[in-house]
């Protein structure tokens, strides 16, 4: 299951499908392995940004922000603050990053495979934003501030297609508790790729 939800993921961050393609738009991940919208992406300054480099989403799971690359390229051994384009370019290096990212909690956040597997519990503070044990949870630590909690959207409606054509595919139950566009995104608990 672990692989799953990881899969459905890093799907909706790098698919090229649309509405009328042969099998419809789930069938069409892992197309894209740069984010379309490249912007800097330097918020942070615990990571410096070198100069003239972009942090915009790279690899399986679109790793974006300096923060990112930096804590990223730390745990893995490599220089991304300078060198954000491996990610891209460097197919270790892209699932080392993604690897990373589901198993490395950041700030409040809990690593995305804790969820997965059971480690996390909801705090009252999380069930009484609707935040509890489930494929929901998952998008919330991933790119919660621009998906959850602003009803549903295009984007949410793409990660659950993903989601149910892979366990459609794999003939499992989806589970419970994968809607997340109802969650109230608190930012300091939650965080963005």
């Amino acid at each position: 299951m672990s692989s799953l939800l990881s899969l459905k993921c890093d799907s909706h961050e790098t698919t090229g499908g649309w509405a009328s393609a042969l099998d419809g738009p789930y069938a069409w991940a892992y197309r894209f392995v740069t984010e379309n919208n490249e912007q800097t992406y330097c918020t942070s300054t615990s990571c410096p940004c070198a100069s003239g480099k972009q942090y915009y989403g790279r690899g399986l799971i679109q790793l974006t922000h300096n923060y990112n690359y930096g804590q990223a390229g730390k745990a893995i051994g490599a220089d991304l603050i300078n060198n954000p384009d491996l990610v891209a370019t460097d197919p270790t290096i892209s699932f080392k990053t993604a690897i990373w990212f589901c198993m490395t909690p950041q700030a409040n956040n809990p690593s995305s495979y804790d969820v997965i597997i059971g480690n996390w519990r909801p705090s009252a503070a999380d069930t009484s934003t609707s935040r509890v044990l489930g494929y929901g949870v998952i998008t919330n630590i991933i790119n919660g501030g621009l998906e959850c909690g602003h009803g549903s959207d295009n984007r949410v409606a793409d990660r659950i297609g993903f989601y149910k054509r892979y366990c459609d595919i794999l003939g499992i139950s989806y589970g419970n508790n994968f809607f997340f566009f109802f969650f109230k995104f608190i930012e300091s608990a939650m965080g963005t790729t």
